[in-house]
C-alpha cells in the first residue's frame, strides 16, 4: 500500500491526466506529462513522495498551485507533489512572525488572515498567486521599491531536501539550502512545505490616484516617467501601465499607491509636461485593499492563455524610452497589458545573501492574454518582437515572469549562478529535482547528468532539463 494520507496515482490510473494538469492558470498547457502524482495532504506525504521517486527513478517536479506561465511542474516521466492543499496559517505575536503554508495564495489566504492580526505581507499583486513560487523566484509583492522584495523578509523555511530529509533552512541552519531558496524559484533542489515569513504593521491609509493618457504621448509620458520617478518617496508603489480601457481604446497609465504615504507623497507625479491632455485624472482617499486585490484579479483573469515575459532594465534612458513606446499603441489583443514598475531605493543594493542577484531599479513585464489558441502565434511574435527590442537595455530576467524554454536570459549574477551550482552539486548530485526548464543565458554550456532512471525508455520531443 501506497505511504499517503493523500492521493496518489500511477501510470494507468484513473484520473492521472486531470491531476497532472490540476490548478494550472495558464491554459496554454504544454503536452509534457508526469509519470505519477502525488497529491500531498501533509508533510508526511512529501516526505514519502520523494523516496518514492528515488526508489523508482524518477526526477520530482513540484506545483504550488500558482501562476507559473510556463508550467514549471510539468515534466516528462517525473513524478509531480502537489502540495497546493498545504495551507496552514498560523501568527506569533511575539514575534511577528507568520507560518505559511507552500500551498496558500497570497491575497485570498494569507493577507485575509493577517488583516485579522492587523499585520501586512508583500504578497504578490493578483491575490490568486501562490506564496511558494512566488517566494522562491525572490517575490515581487506590493510596494517592492520601498520595502525590498518579499523574500528578504523570510526568516526560514522547512525543506525536503533530494535524500528526503525534512530540514530546517535559515541563516544559521543549512545555510546553502536558505540561500538557494530566495532566488532559485524551479530551480531549486528540495520541496518548500513551509515559509515562516517577517510581517509588517499593516497600513492604516491608502490614497490610489491614476493618471490616464493617450497612447499617442507614451513617448512623452515615458521621458518624463524616467525621471520625475526618482522624487516619489518611497512609501509609493509606482508604475507605467499600458493596457485597453473600453471606450477610450489603448492608453498609458501611471498607476500609484501611497502606503501611509504623507499628504504630498503624489506630488511629484502631478509635474507632467503633457498633464493637461491627460484623459482622466482620478484619486481615492482611503482606497480598499480588498478592492485592489479584486482590481488584480480582473486584469489577470482564469481560463485564458498566456505568453509573459519580462527585463530588468538598464543603460540609458532613451535608449528603453525609444524600444517601449511603440508598445502601448500596438498591444495584440484586449487583454493585453504591460507594466513598467519602479523598484527604486530597494532595488540599489549588491545581493551576495541569495540567490536572487540581478535586479535593477527598473523593471518591465509584459502579460499578452487571449482566448483561442488560433492567436497564440500573433501573441507570441508580438511579444518577442517586444522583448528583443529590450536586449540592449536588459541586465536579467526576474524568474516569476520568464520562459527560460522560449527565450533565455540572465536569471542570477555570476558569482551566485556559481554558487547556485555549487549547492545543486553538493545537495542534489543525482538531479533528483531537475532544474530550469530551459537554459538561463549564463548556463549556455552547462548540460547536467541525468538522474538515475530504471524505468521504460524516456519518450523523445521533451526539453532536457538544465543546468
Amino acid at each position: 500500500m501506497d505511504p499517503f494520507d493523500g492521493k496518489l496515482w500511477r501510470a494507468g490510473d484513473a484520473g492521472l491526466e486531470e491531476a497532472s494538469v490540476a490548478g494550472l492558470f495558464n491554459q496554454r498547457v504544454p503536452s509534457r506529462r508526469p509519470r505519477a502524482v502525488v497529491r500531498a495532504a501533509t508533510v508526511a506525504d512529501v516526505v514519502a513522495g520523494v523516496k518514492l521517486a528515488a526508489q523508482e527513478g524518477w526526477q520530482v517536479t513540484v506545483r504550488a498551485g500558482g501562476h507559473s506561465w510556463t508550467a514549471w511542474s510539468l515534466r516528462d516521466q517525473a513524478l509531480l507533489i502537489d502540495v497546493s492543499d498545504l495551507r496552514d496559517l498560523a501568527y506569533d505575536p511575539s514575534t511577528g512572525i507568520a507560518t505559511v503554508g507552500a500551498g496558500a495564495r497570497g491575497g485570498h489566504d494569507l493577507d485575509p488572515f493577517l488583516a485579522r492580526h492587523d499585520r501586512f505581507f508583500p504578497v504578490g499583486h493578483a491575490p490568486s498567486v501562490g506564496v511558494a513560487g512566488f517566494l522562491l523566484q525572490g517575490g515581487l509583492g506590493w510596494n517592492t521599491r520601498g520595502w525590498g522584495w518579499a523574500v528578504e523578509h523570510l526568516e526560514s523555511v522547512d525543506v525536503v531536501t533530494a535524500s528526503g530529509e525534512l530540514v530546517r533552512c535559515s541563516e544559521e541552519e543549512n545555510a546553502d539550502l536558505f540561500w538557494m531558496a530566495r532566488g532559485s524559484g524551479p530551480g531549486f533542489a528540495g520541496v518548500v512545505t513551509s515559509f515562516r515569513l517577517r510581517t509588517r504593521p499593516r497600513f492604516r491609509h491608502l490614497t490610489h490616484a491614476t493618471w490616464t493618457y493617450p497612447v499617442d504621448m507614451a513617448p512623452e509620458v515615458l521621458s518624463w516617467y524616467a525621471e520625475c520617478r526618482h522624487a516619489v518617496p518611497a512609501e509609493v508603489e509606482v508604475a507605467l501601465v499600458g493596457c485597453t480601457v473600453p471606450g477610450l481604446g489603448q492608453v498609458v497609465v501611471v498607476d500609484a499607491l501611497s502606503f501611509d504615504g504623507h499628504a504630498g507623497s503624489l506630488d511629484a507625479l502631478e509635474t507632467s509636461p503633457v498633464l493637461e491632455r491627460a484623459l482622466s485624472r482620478e484619486t481615492t482617499l482611503g482606497a480598499s485593499f480588498a478592492d485592489l486585490l479584486a482590481a488584480q484579479d480582473d486584469a489577470n483573469p482564469e481560463g485564458h492563455r498566456y505568453h509573459v515575459d519580462n527585463a530588468f532594465l538598464t543603460g540609458p534612458a532613451d535608449d528603453w524610452c525609444r524600444a517601449l513606446a511603440p508598445t502601448y499603441g500596438s498591444l495584440p489583443t484586449p487583454l493585453t497589458f504591460t507594466v513598467l514598475g519602479d523598484l527604486g531605493p530597494a532595488a540599489r543594493r549588491a545581493r551576495s545573501d541569495m540567490a536572487f542577484s540581478v535586479d535593477t531599479d527598473l523593471y518591465f513585464a509584459a502579460y499578452v492574454v487571449s482566448d483561442m489558441p488560433s492567436g497564440d502565434a500573433r501573441c507570441q511574435d508580438w511579444l518577442a518582437r517586444t522583448m528583443a527590442d529590450l536586449v540592449p537595455s536588459s541586465a536579467g530576467c526576474y524568474l516569476g515572469d520568464s520562459d527560460l524554454a522560449t527565450r533565455s536570459d540572465r536569471v542570477m549574477s555570476d558569482a551566485a549562478w556559481q554558487r547556485y551550482q555549487q549547492v545543486r552539486d553538493d545537495r542534489d548530485p543525482e538531479r533528483r529535482f531537475p532544474g530550469f526548464l530551459g537554459v538561463p543565458d549564463q548556463a549556455a554550456e552547462t548540460v547536467a547528468p541525468p538522474c538515475h532512471w530504471t524505468g521504460p525508455p524516456r519518450p523523445g520531443g521533451g526539453l532536457v532539463s538544465l543546468p
